[in-house]
């Protein structure tokens, strides 16, 4: 498996230009090939994370046959393969696992601030925080998901009881994710406080927050749009197992 070369991020880079009209339409590509390049492991014109630090995938708006079997040495025979956005349907012997609608949200006048409770959260603190997300099922969260941006945490006697960080770092935007407090500690406004200290920081850096929720999550949907973001676009998150069958040499 290898990591791409300035030259080949530049070739893919170039291609999401062409297809895509805006960064966040296709924000996982567009992340790969931009900030978070550094962590890019690729096969033709398809990128991924590590597999400990985020699911996503990196791939051009209309895959081709020769991209499928990319992806498909990429991530090997009977392995997940999480798309953000797609809009097509896998070829004949992927099987989808896992379909929901989405929605994509993006910072329109959200008050955003520092908290003075809110830790920044590190290497040692990811048990922790897998622990969080366990309980709390924010959405896919890894053991390296802490290198992908800021992560800050609140906690109540030394546990950590809520939390919120950065994810896909588009060129010019950052996903806020892994919003999620501990059942105990819900309904006290933890979540927005994070929320807006995180967006603050990312605020301090010149860029634009924006975030992703299933499109039936409607108390986060109300919550986010009452706190300044508003709907930028509907999305899609699909899961297609690769076929057992496929090669998984690289």
């Amino acid at each position: 498996m290898s990591t791409s070369a300035d030259g080949d991020v530049d070739t893919v880079a170039g291609n999401l230009r062409s297809v895509g009209e805006h960064v966040l339409d296709n924000p996982a590509l567009a992340a790969l090939t931009g900030p978070h390049a550094h962590f890019a492991e690729r096969r033709g014109r398809v990128l991924r994370y590590p597999a400990d630090v985020s699911p996503w995938l990196g791939v051009p708006d209309r895959l081709e046959a020769g991209d499928w079997a990319d992806l498909a040495a990429l991530l090997g025979p009977g392995t997940d393969a999480p798309f953000a956005g797609f809009a097509g349907e896998p070829p004949a012997g992927w099987e989808v696992t896992f379909d929901l609608p989405g929605v994509q949200l993006v910072d329109d006048g959200l008050v955003t601030a520092p908290d003075p409770e809110a830790v920044r959260l590190g290497p040692a603190d990811v048990p922790e925080m897998l622990d969080l997300v366990a309980r709390t099922k924010p959405g896919p969260f890894l053991p390296r998901t802490v290198e992908m941006g800021t992560y800050l945490g609140i906690r109540h006697e030394g546990a950590l009881v809520a939390m919120a960080g950065e994810r896909l770092h588009p060129p010019g935007w950052t996903e806020i994710s892994a919003v999620c407090t501990d059942a105990e500690f819900q309904g006290r406004g933890l979540a927005t406080r994070l929320v807006r200290a995180v967006a603050h920081g990312i605020r301090e850096r010149g860029e634009t927050p924006f975030l992703h929720t299933g499109a039936g999550n409607t108390g986060a949907i109300r919550l986010y749009e009452a706190l300044g973001f508003r709907l930028r676009r509907r999305s899609r998150f699909l899961v297609a197992r690769v076929p057992e069958h496929a090669t998984a040499e690289v």
